[in-house]
């Protein structure tokens, strides 16, 4: 596949819908995530934001619409297959393997990407490409130094950027972060947004996150649920400005 341009869309929902019995949890949505860009989905609880990005991630199917991914309709796709198609995700819960080292946890990751059943004979930890893209990993995610430590035994900012390396480990296109500051302190908050725009330039990634000095600190594009239904999209200072947002969500603390 050829390689996509800055601003290409790389992930997209077309007018996606999923109920569950009588509650429309997303309401006929549509997002698009371009390369060299975070764009941010933002609502409150309930509003179907966790919904649509196990749309996106293919974690349950859409009643309605599409999704694509790097082009191709994927809507049908499992959650594994649109993975190795590109998409990486992280939790809101930390998916570490606490008694692993910080390396092996990125080793496994990548090593789900780059399997090779043909050569059974072979170690999986003695693979070149696994370990390779591994590194590689934690170099970007600002992990290299602790790469020999157990991962349990990282503070609470380290996990949250071991998942991340985890799925860098396994050469996504496409990051969706579910939450990735949640019960961060104002320094390793200030870590990961530094992170998040390093990734940027390679990577076009979908942030969901309560935190609001931070979404706007980073975002380039923003989209606003309310009751399952996006209510509004665009850049963070159109978004500030809209008043059926700030009525809906940020309040008038967010309209200053």
């Amino acid at each position: 596949m050829p390689e996509a341009g800055a601003g290409e869309v790389l992930l997209r929902a077309r007018s996606v819908s999923r109920s569950f019995g009588g509650l429309k949890a997303v309401d006929d949505v549509s997002v698009a995530v371009r390369l060299g860009t975070v764009h941010a989905v933002i609502g409150t609880n309930g509003a179907g934001k966790s919904t649509l990005i196990n749309l996106l991630c293919g974690e349950i199917q859409a009643s309605e619409g599409t999704v694509e991914l790097l082009g191709q309709d994927v809507s049908r796709w499992s959650q594994p297959r649109r993975a190795q198609a590109g998409l990486g995700r992280s939790y809101q819960r930390n998916t570490i393997y606490a008694p692993f080292t910080v390396f092996e946890n990125c080793r496994l990751s990548a090593q789900a990407r780059l399997q090779r059943p043909w050569d059974w004979l072979t170690p999986a930890s003695s693979c070149e490409v696994s370990c390779a893209a591994a590194s590689h990993a934690l170099e970007r995610a600002g992990l290299a130094a602790q790469a020999h430590l157990v991962a349990g035994t990282l503070s609470h900012g380290q996990k949250r950027q071991l998942e991340i390396a985890m799925c860098l480990a396994t050469g996504p296109r496409v990051l969706v972060l579910d939450e990735p500051l949640a019960g961060m302190g104002a320094e390793e908050s200030d870590r990961m947004l530094s992170l998040l725009e390093g990734l940027k330039a390679e990577h076009a990634i979908l942030l969901v996150e309560h935190d609001m000095d931070a979404v706007f600190r980073v975002s380039d594009e923003i989209t606003v649920m309310v009751n399952g239904r996006v209510i509004a999209t665009g850049s963070p200072e159109a978004i500030r400005a809209n008043a059926d947002v700030q009525t809906a969500y940020l309040g008038e603390e967010g309209a200053h």
